[in-house]
């Protein structure tokens, strides 16, 4: 999203604009985490894992959308911004704003499903290893 807001308002990518991306990633990984750690939560309570994923993607839901539309909003001063310094100010905010709107999204449907596909794949490692254990041990 960073890029692409770039490559959109015909910005160079700058030290500044790589500044706003190390920005942008603790965010987007903040709210990654925020997922994971209340679904692996939802697991110790007992849920399945289908069940943690919606349940913490509708309760963290809110919290992150507004987090995020808090710092998407902050930056569009800075990359509406004019004046001295604004070339210097813009990208800045450019990359703020794409990349928290197509951060925002991205983590809110993909993080859930990533979790659901390697929740299956280590069932099937453990079954698999399961299967080999009692297999060398003759049973």
């Amino acid at each position: 999203g960073a890029l692409l807001t770039l490559w959109i308002f015909n910005f160079e990518f700058t030290l500044i604009a790589l500044l706003g991306m190390f920005l942008l990633i603790g965010i987007v990984v903040k709210n990654a985490i925020l997922l994971i750690d209340f679904t692996l939560y939802e697991r110790r309570a007992g849920k399945s894992a289908y069940q943690a994923v919606l349940s913490a993607a509708a309760l963290r839901f809110r919290p992150i959308l507004m987090t995020n539309t808090a710092a998407l909003l902050g930056a569009i001063p800075l990359a509406c911004s004019w004046g001295e310094g604004a070339e210097l100010r813009q990208p800045l905010g450019v990359v703020i704003v794409g990349g928290l709107a197509l951060g925002q999204l991205l983590t809110l449907y993909t993080t859930p499903v990533l979790y659901l596909l390697f929740e299956k794949w280590a069932e099937s490692c453990s079954r698999f290893k399961r299967k080999f254990v009692l297999q060398s041990l003759g049973k």
